[in-house]
């Protein structure tokens, strides 16, 4: 597995993208998730780029950030094309976005038209730059459960749309996450991992109280350590493929979290490798 941590669990520390690539690179990451608005306030720093980072032995495995599916369409297209540009600049071939901001079954068909020819047509501009566009799995949005993501994929039919898979979410529905993934996986260019203490404190990760400084943490846990099994999924990970991952934390105590779960995961695949 090629692992990153993400830049938005710094998002309330002063804490730089030096002091983030030094400490990464000590913990053996193997990248860094950029949030896009830290990708944006860096513009005007250019030493920072993909070969500045290769010096860290690490990679951008993908910038995340949020494209409207309504509104104007000449001002989305000016998003995408200086977020692909920024991910040019450090070397990275993934551009992730969520599908709206209402449910799979909330939506109505002329809206959910409107909504999937907007990402038919920003999938054709990342294309353009290169850039895949990945619809991250996630509630509230077209791509909640993986019917409807199946089916969101179908509907835009564009070869540079993907996803990318967050396992916690597809769990909280009630599905099981081992045999999502594998329904979804000729799709999956990148997955995201969390857990959670108990099933319903899953509200804590709803976008208002994740974003806030103020926002409640409480049920946010290390990987192996919430209601999610995390070791029964990995082991469907033990396979000959590839696949990119960002642990991706919210909580507090930042260092010793990313630290100890990234020391696990390690740990769980040179088991798996002794064992084969």
């Amino acid at each position: 597995m090629h692992l990153s941590l993400c830049t938005i669990s710094f998002r309330h520390h002063l804490t730089s993208m030096e002091e983030i690539a030094s400490w990464a690179q000590q913990q053996q990451f193997d990248g860094i998730e950029l949030w896009g608005i830290h990708a944006i306030n860096l513009t005007d720093q250019p030493q920072l780029n993909a070969q500045w980072l290769k010096t860290y032995g690490l990679s951008v495995s993908m910038i995340s950030d949020y494209l409207p599916l309504q509104g104007s369409l000449q001002q989305a297209y000016q998003k995408v094309d200086n977020l692909c540009l920024l991910a040019q600049r450090w070397g990275s071939r993934k551009l992730r976005t969520f599908a709206g901001q209402k449910s799979s079954q909330a939506i109505g068909d002329e809206e959910r038209h409107r909504w999937t020819e907007r990402l038919h047509l920003l999938a054709e501009r990342t294309h353009q730059h290169g850039i895949q566009l990945l619809i991250e799995t996630h509630p509230q949005t077209l791509a909640d459960n993986t019917d409807a993501t199946l089916r969101l994929l179908k509907e835009v039919d564009h070869q540079a749309l993907a996803i990318n898979f967050d396992v916690l979410h597809l769990w909280e529905t009630g599905e099981n996450p081992q045999e999502s993934f594998i329904k979804l996986l000729p799709y999956v260019q990148h997955m995201h991992l969390k857990n959670i203490l108990s099933s319903q404190q899953l509200p804590v990760f709803a976008p208002t109280n994740v974003y806030s400084p103020a926002g409640e943490r409480h049920g946010m846990v290390g990987l192996f350590e919430g209601a999610m099994d995390y070791r029964s999924f990995l082991q469907t990970l033990s396979g000959s493929f590839k696949i990119e991952a960002s642990l991706e934390w919210f909580g507090p105590s930042v260092h010793t979290v990313l630290q100890h779960d990234s020391q696990q995961i390690q740990h769980f695949f040179e088991q798996q490798r002794l064992a084969s």
